[in-house]
């Protein structure tokens, strides 16, 4: 079952706020400069459904990207064009989702089921991707507002209530890749590699005849041990060659459980074990 986290989004006084930098999410109109913006490192995936649409969403750490829109086309009372419209916000979210980020925030107006209506098919057609045993699973949570427009998404992005769904929903998403690892650290067979040093990383990830894509790969590490890197343009390297080899990259907050532990690990861990 797919644990839903509903709350009800207050919108803070109009005008776009910037948030400071401990709190993590710029707005989205840090996106219109033209030089360079620090887009930060992936967080969250949010959907704003609507009556005739849905919005996707890449949430980083300092800003909110559009991703794509997806129009319903006919009226929600036709089954079979409600179920292609769900299906068609699925299949979006995939190839966003082999990308790492497995936390997914679907946003709806009040008064409304176009977000349990999605949720229902998620468990329904992609059981898959909520199966508690699945090391690829992704982690829902539901809010109340709306996400269809640039403004609207800084707004929401700056509440309280936001802020601390994303810190649960990732949170417990880093729990479960990290008791993946524990799970096997000790028992680690001849298909398993487990690293924990940078230049290890590097080889692994730069070496192509060492990457089989058969094999399910984990590079995770804490943002403290980002913040604090001496070369940090040496790790967003590996972070960005990592994701184009289909590598499952996650940055995880340091305070957290899973953060905790990769931090006895040095502060990064990457691993790859033989797919089921």
């Amino acid at each position: 079952m797919v644990s839903i986290i509903i709350c009800r989004i207050t919108y803070p006084h109009k005008g776009l706020l910037h948030w400071n930098r401990e709190r993590a999410i710029d707005t989205v109109t840090k996106v219109k400069r033209k030089q360079g913006y620090k887009r930060g490192y992936p967080v969250a995936l949010l959907v704003g459904f609507e009556n005739a649409n849905a919005v996707l969403w890449h949430v980083f750490s300092h800003v909110v990207k559009l991703h794509l829109t997806l129009e319903l086309g006919r009226k929600r009372t036709d089954e079979r064009v409600l179920y292609n419209f769900h299906e068609s916000v699925v299949e979006a979210l995939k190839p966003m989702l082999r990308e790492g980020v497995k936390s997914i925030v679907v946003v709806a107006p009040m008064i409304t089921t176009y977000a349990e209506d999605f949720l229902d098919h998620v468990r329904k057609h992609h059981n898959y991707l909520v199966q508690s045993n699945n090391p690829n699973r992704a982690t829902f949570a539901k809010l109340v507002g709306s996400a269809d427009q640039p403004a609207k998404v800084a707004q929401l992005v700056k509440t309280k209530e936001f802020r601390e769904l994303i810190a649960e929903t990732t949170s417990g998403e880093a729990d479960h890749i990290v008791n993946a690892l524990e799970k096997h650290l000790y028992s680690i067979g001849s298909d398993w590699i487990v690293l924990f040093s940078l230049k290890e990383i590097e080889e692994m990830v730069y070496n192509r005849e060492r990457n089989d894509n058969s094999r399910m790969k984990c590079l995770l590490l804490t943002d403290k041990y980002l913040a604090e890197a001496g070369d940090k343009n040496r790790i967003h390297r590996v972070l960005q060659i990592s994701k184009n080899r289909e590598v499952k990259t996650r940055i995880v907050k340091a305070e957290t459980v899973a953060g905790k532990r990769i931090s006895q690990f040095g502060g990064i861990v990457f691993f790859v074990m033989p797919n089921k």
